[in-house]
């Protein structure tokens, strides 16, 4: 009796820990570099998807690149889908241009990816096309659509990583006009998520180079990135949640061309680790955000780091569980802190 107690006792305790984790389809981009291909191999059993950044596609629709077969190889033998980035070298906007509004290049693109699919055997790719004008909205959305279409009809996935937005207008500042432009709203979110199979929605970068020190990305403002995205009508199961699991660190910094200048620079964690004990600086949980942070006063000039790591990401896992959103898109495998990936599997269960 007492050993029949114990047995259903721990199928209990299993079915519990089972039920408090939330399904995700976990998402990871991936670059071509030995950091990441090392975390990719040590981290297949909590990986969904992986989208390496391989592919450019130039003026004229031309895509060139290359798939590591190790890479293949490891994600067949551990059910993970391979769906590579296509990108806008710089992602530049005039680039950009000139290949959403030009048929023959979207056409010939397409064909492609289609040769390029059959010859890797990919389960599917993502537009990573980023400096979007609103001027190209709907040359845009066209392309996505045609190129929706073929992929469809050869049962492969089409997804695409789009910048955020948190509103329809232009914003109180004349930096929040020039990011509406130019980045923002040029991505028509519903005829997209209609079109395609699922979106990763870029929350960060919340602060930049070009702005003070602040959050990647805040937890409150990636929900409001949320909700205004399923107010438009993105579907929530079409919705992939876009975490950084890298810092940014600012610091004054000097050119011949420019002079003096503030600057911010994307590191992994441990760069992030080397900083603070170098500087002895002692990072601070920012409630509000949701993330550490730390300042250290540098011969008189302060420096910032935002930090992303294992105990910033629990509150991200939150927001998915919270508005039942379809996964995560976690930009960059080899930039993360270790104790990441036993947030990820304890919080989460991969499908």
């Amino acid at each position: 009796m007492k050993k029949q107690i114990l047995t259903v006792l721990f199928v209990y305790l299993l079915v519990f820990k089972a039920s408090a984790q939330v399904s995700s389809e976990n998402l990871f981009y991936m670059t071509d570099s030995p950091d990441s291909f090392g975390s990719f191999r040590e981290n297949l059993s909590q990986i969904s998807i992986v989208c390496p950044q391989v592919f450019l596609i130039s003026k004229e629709g031309v895509l060139s690149g290359s798939v590591d077969h190790r890479l293949l190889e490891m994600a067949k033998a551990n059910h993970i889908k391979v769906m590579p980035l296509i990108v806008n070298t710089g992602f530049n906007s005039v680039l950009l241009h000139n290949i959403v509004t030009n048929p023959e290049a979207r056409k010939r693109a397409i064909g492609m990816m289609l040769l390029y699919a059959k010859q890797y055997g990919l389960d599917g790719w993502q537009f990573d096309m980023e400096g979007l004008n609103i001027t190209d909205r709907d040359s845009f959305t066209s392309f996505f659509k045609e190129t929706a279409t073929a992929l469809h009809q050869q049962k492969l996935q089409l997804s695409a990583a789009l910048v955020h937005t948190i509103e329809n207008v232009g914003g109180p500042t004349a930096y929040h006009s020039f990011l509406f432009e130019n980045w923002r709203a040029g991505y028509n979110f519903k005829e997209l998520a209609e079109a395609g199979d699922f979106l990763s929605i870029m929350t960060y970068d919340q602060h930049t180079r070009r702005t003070p020190p602040g959050p990647v990305a805040g937890v409150d403002w990636m929900e409001r990135i949320v909700k205004y995205l399923l107010a438009e009508g993105v579907p929530s199961q079409k919705l992939s949640l876009g975490i950084p699991n890298y810092s940014v660190h600012w610091f004054p910094d000097y050119t011949e061309e420019k002079g003096g200048f503030s600057n911010g620079q994307q590191i992994g964690y441990t760069a992030v680790q080397y900083l603070l004990g170098k500087y002895d600086a002692k990072p601070v949980w920012n409630q509000k955000a949701g993330c550490n942070y730390a300042v250290w006063d540098n011969d008189g000039v302060y420096e910032y780091i935002y930090i992303e790591d294992a105990q910033s990401l629990k509150p991200k896992l939150d927001i998915l569980e919270n508005y039942k959103l379809r996964g995560i898109s976690v930009w960059v495998l080899g930039k993360e802190d270790v104790a990441f990936w036993d947030v990820l599997k304890k919080e989460t269960r991969r499908r």
